[in-house]
């Protein structure tokens, strides 16, 4: 049986040697104090958590670490319009598959008008549909990146892409998500999304004050608040205006 290409991204392991203050940023987040050795699934990796829980500053890192852009888009983007970045893709072990994805991304939602911005100014609009993306809606231009702009063989790393997209368009985002995965991609998608989450057979890390634990669909916080609310959404909103 032939060796299958993916994952691209196969692990991510603090590099051996490296000089770490645990004390300090981000080294100080217990997710990544605890990194310890990441393995991604060959199709789709979700990384969960709440906010300031790390899972944003691993994936910068990966990205950074695989020549990307600390504000996103293709490799060949080169914004950093802050200096908030940490200095944690410098330690960073990637281990890689033997075969080399011909496409790739990384997709930052709260940094993403800046990427369409660099767009317009190189005049580079030919993978994004032959339109600004200035001149679509947020959730256009989201779906432009998976509809236009990947073309397949490719590892994504996608950062809360949700932000923008309404619950109709997170489930297109997923078809079209499916139809790159066949496609041979990979993607690393950090999100808060229970119908992105739902992707199967995804492997989903949670980060939290323990560190980073693998977690099914139904155990994340994600889905059982969502279950829970929309099963009786009347009481649980009695209860919450009574706790206020």
């Amino acid at each position: 049986m032939p060796l299958s290409p993916k994952p691209y991204l196969q692990k991510v392991a603090f590099r051996p040697g490296a000089e770490i203050d645990f004390e300090s940023y981000p080294y100080n987040i217990p997710s990544v104090r605890n990194l310890g050795e990441l393995s991604f699934h060959a199709d789709v990796t979700f990384f969960v958590g709440e906010n300031g829980a790390g899972k944003s500053t691993v994936l910068e890192a990966i990205a950074m670490a695989l020549g990307y852009s600390p504000e996103g888009g293709t490799k060949n983007v080169r914004l950093e319009t802050t200096q908030s970045v940490s200095a944690l893709h410098h330690n960073l072990r990637l281990s890689r598959s033997f075969e080399k994805a011909t496409d790739g991304y990384f997709l930052r939602a709260e940094s993403f008008f800046n990427v369409a911005t660099y767009m317009d100014q190189m005049n580079y609009l030919a993978s994004y549909g032959g339109k600004s993306l200035h001149s679509r809606s947020h959730g256009e231009a989201f779906m432009t990146l998976l509809t236009h702009k990947f073309r397949g063989k490719g590892l994504y790393l996608m950062d809360e892409p949700e932000a923008a997209l309404s619950p109709t368009r997170q489930l297109a985002a997923h078809a079209a998500i499916h139809r790159l995965v066949l496609a041979k991609s990979q993607f690393i998608v950090a999100t808060h999304s229970p119908i992105l989450l739902s992707y199967p057979n995804a492997r989903i890390l949670q980060f939290d004050g323990s560190g980073i634990t693998e977690v099914k669909y139904e155990d994340t916080e994600h889905y059982t608040v969502t279950h829970d609310f929309l099963s009786n959404y009347k009481r649980m909103l009695d209860r919450l205006f009574a706790e206020g």
